[in-house]
């Protein structure tokens, strides 16, 4: 199914156990950040106010003592009339080789264009930096607005974005800086602490 904004769709017993465990692996960077002489841990997390991933940012939330802040930018893709549709079915219509093979040029019927994704996404997270400059934070997003994201800090055109997998709370981190970003990890699932650019 592609479920998009459809409500009401919460974390299986696996997911939540996805998320405890991301919660963990981030705690441990934000423990070790913060006893280094600067002490600057995760200064926010933010999330979709979708309910999956307000219920992906909670334990994340809870073990760095903070709470959950809900902005609308980071939202799944609005697919229209292709929400809650059939994943098997979608893909027998000619349609679905455009999503495949050229998003940029694709509007969801009744819903959002990947380009509006896109540059909504990257708004969104561009106002995180200005609001956050010089801090760490964590965005809790969805699938196809963190391969945009990561798309654009990549510099890679968004017809070649559907090549980047993110798995669900695996962790992208992009370090936001004068001279643009630099992607420290995309679909990451392993220690945390290493990140650090090179």
């Amino acid at each position: 199914m592609l479920p998009g904004r459809a409500p009401g769709l919460h974390l299986a017993e696996a997911g939540i156990a996805q998320a405890e465990a991301v919660a963990g692996r981030i705690a441990e960077l934000h423990e070790s950040r913060t006893s280094k002489k600067d002490g600057k841990g995760i200064a926010a997390v933010y999330a979709s106010p979708m309910e999956r991933t307000q219920e992906t940012a909670k334990p994340i939330a809870k073990a760095l003592g903070l709470r959950t802040r809900t902005r609308e930018g980071l939202v799944e893709c609005d697919f229209g009339d292709w929400t809650g549709q059939e994943l098997r079915k979608l893909n027998k219509l000619p349609e679905w080789k455009t999503v495949q093979r050229h998003p940029a040029g694709f509007r969801f019927p009744r819903g959002e264009s990947f380009s509006e994704m896109q540059t909504r996404m990257v708004d969104t997270i561009n106002a995180l930096v200005t609001e956050h400059a010089g801090e760490s934070i964590v965005a809790v997003s969805h699938a196809d607005t963190i391969k945009a994201a990561v798309a654009q800090a990549l510099g890679t055109p968004l017809d070649l974005f559907q090549r980047i997998v993110i798995g669900q709370c695996s962790v992208s981190a992009i370090l936001y800086g004068t001279s643009g970003p630099t992607v420290l990890a995309v679909n990451h699932t392993g220690d945390l602490v290493s990140l650090v650019p090179s």
